[in-house]
């Protein structure tokens, strides 16, 4: 069911009905219904799969030791899994950002790929890692589920994705760092400054 729904956003078809999806699945109309309920809770669950994948392919990659730079490179992997399908995630985004008469599940899910991003806090200057820790998990999914918003809507390329996202968590990493942590990110912050990030 899902693969069909996703063939058909693949194929341009962002408006299906439940009956397209039935008969692109080859099950009978009322089967998406009995198993989903609504298209909002298909595009819900196409959703958790992103994130599931990010979560998978964080827990195998080399990750750095500081959580500043561990960040950097979930907001890559993340990133990165969304402009494999573009059209189809772009799709994906705006129906799950639209209002639905019960709230979804994506906030939880994003804030658990951040736990993880972050580690054990190494690299936060000692006076906020406690701090750090408690908020940063929050305020990263919510600040990537913000750019993803604008890229949905065109207002950020593909190929800026990533220099997008970085920025803006180092922009909310710098109130938690400071030393070579610090001057890390400033540089990110610097070098993302001086290039072209909007269409």
């Amino acid at each position: 069911m899902l693969a069909a729904a996703e063939k058909l956003l693949g194929q341009g078809a962002a408006e299906f009905s439940m009956r397209d999806l039935a008969t692109a699945a080859g099950v009978s109309f009322a089967t998406p219904f009995n198993q989903f309920g609504s298209k909002l809770a298909i595009m819900r669950t196409l959703s958790a799969q992103r994130i599931a994948t990010m979560h998978e392919r964080l827990a195998v990659a080399d990750l750095p030791d500081t959580s500043p730079d561990r960040v950097l490179e979930a907001v890559r992997i993340a990133a990165e899994v969304m402009v494999e399908a573009p059209a189809v995630n772009r799709t994906i985004m705006g129906v799950i950002g639209a209002p639905g008469s019960e709230p979804g599940e994506t906030r939880g899910r994003s804030q658990r790929f951040w736990t993880e991003a972050l580690g054990d806090g190494t690299g936060l200057s000692p006076a906020a890692r406690e701090l750090g820790l408690l908020l940063l998990p929050d305020h990263l999914a919510i600040a990537f589920r913000g750019v993803l918003s604008f890229w949905t809507a065109g207002e950020i390329r593909d190929d800026d994705l990533v220099a997008n996202a970085q920025a803006v968590a180092a922009a909310m990493l710098l109130g938690f760092v400071e030393g070579d942590e610090r001057e890390l990110l400033t540089g990110l912050l610097g070098r993302v400054a001086r290039r072209p990030l909007a269409p």
